[in-house]
């Protein structure tokens, strides 16, 4: 699948989900949005989500990443007495290799297994992730294992949905050829409800690689609709991001995420 190919699936996924959205009965309550936006909702999710870098710095390349997002809760039981939240990753990706075309295939996996808390009217969530090297070609993917941490916390309130995800992790095994890895990444959302279902959101993901020591810190201002078809909570946004700091090439200038996500209801 090519990069046009990608971003035009995504456009029509976009458009597709503005007209249902507009079209839907039912009223949809802040509620329901911060449901569908709260990574810890301990809710089944698909979600479809994509980020289209058309410029990197010190490139005049650009990237493409498709997600497939899953969220599988896991109830409390006798051998571990708090709920979890288990989130698998598969992307699609494009990126450019040297001779000037572009390799899109299947990317590295990431699965991460929350464990669910609550303190002082906060939601958080910790637990291990691990990253499998399953991408199809070398140019989308580190040929490393990585395992590390994740954590959330979550300030959920009927006007605003804020929080952050904080995940680190460091290869252990791989291609012995491939170097040494070790990231950390930040990803502050805010969430600010509007009449409807709709909303304004930030959610810029901040990348550290600690091993070169590069960075990049986007900031996004983008707006969503959720809405309830049945049991299903329907969520469809775009978010550009600019990159207002960074240190390193080959890293995004700016970039745009969209998406549809899905929870299912009881």
């Amino acid at each position: 699948m090519t990069i046009d190919r990608v971003w035009k699936r995504v456009g029509s996924i976009w458009m597709g989900c503005t007209l249902l959205a507009s079209a839907a009965m039912a009223q949809t309550s802040a509620e329901d949005a911060n449901k569908s936006n709260n990574p810890l909702n301990p809710s089944p999710a698909f979600n479809l989500q994509n980020y289209y870098t058309p410029r990197l710095y010190g490139s005049g390349a650009h990237t493409n990443d498709f997600l497939l997002r899953g969220t599988l809760p896991v109830a409390p039981n006798s051998l571990i007495g708090a709920p979890q939240i288990i989130r698998p990753t598969v992307p699609i990706s494009t990126r450019p290799k040297g001779d000037g075309t572009y390799e899109t295939g299947l990317g590295d996996i990431n699965l991460f297994d929350i464990f669910l808390l609550r303190a002082q009217g906060l939601e958080l969530g910790v637990g291990p992730l691990l990253t499998i090297p399953t991408a199809t070609d070398p140019s989308l993917g580190t040929g490393k294992w990585q395992a590390g941490l994740a954590g959330v916390v979550v300030d959920a309130k009927p006007a605003r949905l804020l929080g952050m995800l904080l995940q680190w992790q460091h290869s252990f095994a791989g291609q012995s050829s491939r170097p040494t890895v070790q990231t950390l990444t930040a990803q502050p959302f805010m969430i600010f409800n509007l009449p409807q279902g709709w909303y304004i959101r930030s959610t810029g993901t901040w990348t550290f690689d600690l091993q070169r020591s590069t960075y990049y810190i986007p900031v996004g201002l983008g707006a969503g609709k959720a809405w309830k078809e049945g049991k299903t909570i329907f969520n469809a946004f775009v978010e550009p991001q600019y990159s207002i700091l960074h240190d390193g090439t080959g890293i995004p200038q700016w970039t745009v995420f969209a998406g549809l996500n899905m929870t299912f209801g009881k």
